[in-house]
């Protein structure tokens, strides 16, 4: 009986908590008040900005175009043209910008890309490096509020990256786009809210050089930058979230690339999950850090479609216990957790998202998870674990 008890509140527990979490997070943004960042004040710090490539030859240009208007010289931008095969470096040239030609087929991905242009930098080290990835625009004034909030924290600052949806989007492609705000700009915004720090979400970096200088990016992880944030917060430096910077990409047309992409970021997801989630605890309990424990619980929250997922197949198996066994308390928790998890939703769309998803693609959030069970399935049997490139369309 202990061991079928055990079996009910266990995963009732762990969904709870993860809902909870959620919970806190998007209501806690709902009472976010931006703070004057100093805009006024002439930035006179030595900064670098640097953009990995890989064959972006087809979007390299927008995203320069969004950047060199916002430095004091186009060199201050180094683009690691990293295994290219097409004319990524020569567009990047026309620029003017610097350009460093990698070739490794060893070590292929984002994080060798990045630590090779680090290295670039060690004999005259500025004082904050930037980091962007090449197919995404730029706000303005973006390099000048995250360099002075890095250095006025002397921590990691992470820009609002958002995704915008295709010209001609699916309803699966709104729907994603609401996950990734939520994920991106409402968790964020609440954890700030709180005074907590966030992870890094990829793209729109910035790092005193004393902080990146203390963390390894020579390796091929493939969610390099949430693995970026978790060594950097272990490093006493938990990135901190500015939402006044921002920065766009674009999902996906394709059907094809765009599971190939969601893959890739869920997988990477769900391995850092079981990996780092216990090395954050046990650092908060050494390091008797509030900051490193609240990161745990943000990364240990999964993607929202596979959390409505665990809910509800976890709310099975207690109204089974109940029927079964006469055990209906964890059922009721659950019960309880999923209007918690309603709340967040709908705060989060009618906050955030309202103007721009329609509240009746909500209703299609059921089609949407099912459109990734195939994804989550060969977690447990093809998991993604090598960098691969999202293709463009």
């Amino acid at each position: 009986m202990i061991l079928l008890k055990l079996l009910l509140w266990i995963p009732t527990i762990i969904i709870s908590i993860n809902i909870l979490v959620l919970f806190i997070e998007c209501l806690s943004a709902l009472w976010f008040k931006n703070k004057d960042n100093g805009d006024n004040q002439a930035v006179n710090t030595d900064y670098r900005l640097i953009i990995p490539a890989h064959n972006e030859a087809s979007c390299l240009g927008k995203t320069l175009e969004s950047l060199v208007t916002q430095v004091n010289q186009p060199e201050q931008i180094l683009v690691i043209a990293d295994n290219c095969t097409d004319a990524t470096a020569v567009i990047a040239r026309e620029y003017g910008v610097t350009v460093v030609e990698r070739f490794n087929t060893e070590k292929r991905g984002k994080g060798y890309a990045l630590a090779y242009g680090l290295q670039q930098l060690e004999a005259n080290p500025p004082e904050v490096v930037l980091f962007f990835d090449a197919d995404c625009l730029v706000g303005e004034n973006t390099v000048k509020e995250l360099t002075q909030k890095a250095i006025a924290t002397g921590k990691p600052i992470q820009a609002l990256y958002l995704m915008e949806k295709p010209e001609q989007p699916t309803p699966k492609d709104t729907i994603s786009a609401f996950a990734f705000l939520v994920k991106n700009w409402v968790r964020p915004l609440g954890l700030t809210t709180l005074g907590l720090p966030c992870l890094l979400t990829g793209t729109g970096m910035a790092f005193p050089w004393g902080v990146i200088n203390q963390v390894s990016l020579d390796h091929g992880n493939i969610v390099e930058d949430m693995q970026l944030g978790i060594d950097v917060a272990l490093a006493g430096y938990p990135p901190l979230f500015l939402p006044t910077a921002k920065v766009i990409g674009i999902l996906p047309q394709k059907e094809q690339i765009s599971t190939q992409q969601r893959k890739r970021w869920e997988h990477g997801h769900l391995q850092t999950i079981i990996t780092q989630v216990p090395t954050l605890i046990k650092g908060a309990m050494t390091q008797l850090s509030f900051p490193l424990l609240s990161l745990a619980l943000e990364l240990s929250v999964p993607p929202l479609s596979l959390l409505v997922m665990f809910w509800g197949l976890t709310l099975i198996l207690t109204v089974g216990g109940g029927l079964l066994l006469g055990i209906w308390l964890p059922a009721l928790v659950l019960i309880l957790a999923g209007l918690l998890l309603f709340i967040a939703i709908i705060t989060a769309w009618a906050k955030f998202a309202q103007k721009e998803i329609p509240l009746k693609s909500l209703i299609l959030i059921p089609v949407y998870l099912l459109s990734k069970v195939t994804i989550y399935f060969n977690f447990l049997g093809k998991r993604e674990s090598q960098w691969v490139k999202t293709q463009r369309d």
